[in-house]
């Protein structure tokens, strides 16, 4: 009786936990509070620009694309260098062409809004002040934009330089350069990537671990030891990665470590490098059920 008795316990704290808010709530959040501090810079005191980033917010948050696109729009009346406002069109923007005209006109929206001192000035810590955050957003859109559109290497230079200005990476740009990277063959600078986040140990950087170490040693026992890491953080990745598993039309907006969100982001970000790696995908299934 007492073991059904905590299950039932159980079951009632797990219903009562809410769900965590997203990165851009807390953002919202943690401005708020800075306001409350009155720790704004002269940029974040003008009022126009803290009304449209209001707006954006309420955008980030709006139940249709209709309302997120009409309250951006609405963004940008009140504040031209609004760069959040630009990025949430480009996100809903019909073609890649689209796309890629507004996250430029964001990032000299946002060029312009800082200015030119602040980017000698906060080199290296462009993520710890909320004035920043913009920019990087819309740098990296307009990263992943170019090289959707096949502009390769210039992404893979403004993936770089995010990291330059940013090396601690809050944004996760490196998880988006590895298999860019690896993909092009450039497997020296992936290395390089590796030692500068040499403590990381997620899912992505695992088995992007695993796919360099066989483009290196093959079937050999480093690489069999990388992907049984890889494994343990995620079994879920070699089904997809391999066509067992179907992939959802659109990539989920959030994922516990270790669950099938993860891995689907992951397949579908990585998939290329592996798919370009001769032997990759048919040594990732041959490793199939042989419990390493």
């Amino acid at each position: 009786m007492a073991k059904k008795s905590s299950k039932k316990s159980k079951k009632k704290k797990a219903k009562e936990i809410k769900a965590l808010p997203s990165s851009r709530e807390i953002e919202h959040i943690l401005s708020e509070f800075v306001k409350t501090l009155g720790l704004e810079d002269e940029r974040e005191q003008k009022e126009e620009a803290r009304i449209a980033q209001e707006l954006v917010y309420d955008a980030w948050e709006a139940p249709t694309r209709r309302e997120a696109i009409a309250l951006a729009k609405k963004a940008l009346k009140i504040y031209p260098n609004c760069a959040d406002a630009y990025c949430i069109l480009a996100e809903e923007a019909r073609s890649l062409e689209e796309a890629l005209e507004l996250y430029q006109k964001a990032v000299q929206a946002a060029e312009r809004d800082l200015g030119e001192e602040i980017f000698k000035e906060c080199e290296g810590m462009f993520w710890g002040m909320l004035s920043t955050r913009p920019y990087m957003r819309a740098r990296a859109g307009l990263a992943e934009c170019l090289w959707d559109m096949g502009r390769k290497e210039e992404a893979i230079g403004h993936f770089w330089d995010l990291l330059r200005l940013n090396p601690n990476d809050n944004q996760g740009i490196r998880y988006l350069l590895m298999p860019c990277l690896i993909e092009l063959g450039r497997d020296k600078e992936a290395e390089k990537l590796f030692k500068r986040y040499k403590n990381e140990g997620s899912t992505f950087w695992q088995y992007s671990r695993a796919l360099l170490d066989f483009r290196k040693c093959g079937n050999s026992p480093k690489t069999r030891e990388s992907l049984r890491k890889a494994l343990k953080r995620n079994p879920h990745v070699p089904g997809y990665l391999l066509g067992q598993k179907r992939l959802p039309p659109r990539l989920p907006e959030y994922y516990s470590l270790g669950d099938e969100n993860e891995a689907i982001i992951y397949a579908v970000r990585n998939y290329e490098a592996w798919k370009v790696t001769p032997g990759a995908l048919q040594w990732l299934e041959s490793q199939q059920g042989m419990g390493i």
